[in-house]
């Protein structure tokens, strides 16, 4: 009740009378329902979820606070039927997730006006419970533990792709339920792309091998990076390797509550633009995680988010050299009152394999 207590309080400030739930994300956090077909339509006073007779018994279990309302026609106009009882002239509906073929379907649908909105249950979903927290950290374990066991597997004549699927097999035997996002593994010249996302490349000695990836765990993710070598690296290499790990540890002495998403990022980009490397940190330095991969507070060159307690952040800076090779390592952060929490536990010392 909390939950759908704090969504109210949030439509009341920005004027909704009456709120049509369609992302999965954030049906997920209002409702609780963790399967794959459903909507929820939220009032001042009433909450609906609408779902066909497949998922019915499961609302029912998941979604407490709501009223379950099995479609007969179509979802939306049972939606529609549920707001016609409230005699409410506007509902709003999920800007950001809703295609241009299902906007024509709801203004077929609905009675009442149709109004946009964004930003209503995502900067909610920010600041994190404790057992939000916990189902994290579950996450980032299983995460952790797949990077100490695939140090046994890599090698020279393995490909990434491989690499890539072993991960993803041992993450899923430890109780995830999948990848977070496409699992990267960037080997030589190829570590120098960011998004270097797993390919056929056979790993080589005197590679860097940056592995980026995470897992679902209870519909929560984790997200880490480590940059490993395959044989002695060159000096080059070993040398953008420190100053990646002195702006990643900069951020972590420094980081607090209060702090602005541009604050943080500018740690690690100072000391990274000290050494030299300036122009081969392209990305921002970290982002939120929680049910998505993505979402807020972000940290960057414009990023206005307030660091709170609750938050969930990474801090992943990288220094990319094309045709030599590159370096990224991540850490999740919980953000806290009385300081901060490294949730990601595995070595940042440089590994040569």
């Amino acid at each position: 009740m909390e939950r759908l207590t704090n969504i109210r309080q949030a439509m009341k400030s920005k004027a909704i009378e009456a709120l049509l739930l369609t992302s999965p994300y954030n049906l997920r956090y209002a409702t609780g329902f963790t399967g794959s077909t459903g909507i929820a339509l939220i009032t001042l006073e009433a909450a609906y979820f609408i779902t066909d007779f497949r998922y019915t018994e499961q609302a029912a279990e998941e979604c407490q606070d709501f009223e379950i309302v099995e479609q007969h026609s179509s979802m939306y106009a049972e939606a529609n039927k549920c707001l016609a009882q409230h005699q409410l002239a506007t509902v709003h509906f999920e800007s950001d997730f809703v295609s241009m073929t299902l906007y024509k379907t709801l203004q077929s649908t609905f009675t009442a006006t149709l109004e946009p909105v964004s930003g209503v249950i995502e900067p909610l979903r920010m600041i994190k419970t404790p057992a939000e927290i916990a189902i994290v950290k579950q996450a980032i374990a299983i995460s952790d533990q797949a990077f100490t066991d695939i140090l046994n597997f890599i090698r020279p004549g393995v490909t990434e792709q491989e690499v890539s699927n072993e991960l993803l097999f041992n993450m899923m035997r430890q109780g995830a339920t999948g990848a977070s996002f496409d699992t990267i593994v960037a080997s030589g010249h190829r570590s120098a792309m960011p998004h270097g996302v797993a390919s056929n490349k056979v790993i080589e000695t005197g590679d860097f091998v940056t592995l980026d990836f995470g897992c679902y765990y209870n519909g929560y993710v984790s997200d880490m990076t480590r940059t490993i070598a395959v044989g002695q690296p060159s000096a080059q290499l070993r040398e953008i390797y420190d100053v990646t790990l002195a702006a990643n540890e900069a951020v972590i002495q420094q980081i607090k509550a209060g702090m602005t998403g541009v604050a943080v990022d500018k740690i690690a980009r100072d000391v990274i633009s000290k050494a030299g490397y300036g122009d081969a940190f392209g990305h921002s330095l970290g982002h939120g995680i929680g049910l998505e991969i993505h979402e807020g507070p972000n940290a960057s060159m414009k990023s206005t988010h307030v660091l709170q307690p609750g938050h969930i952040i990474t801090d992943e800076p990288g220094i990319y050299l094309p045709g030599v090779g590159g370096v990224r390592i991540e850490d999740d952060i919980l953000i806290k009152e009385d300081g901060i929490e490294v949730l990601t536990q595995s070595s940042k010392k440089l590994l040569v394999l």
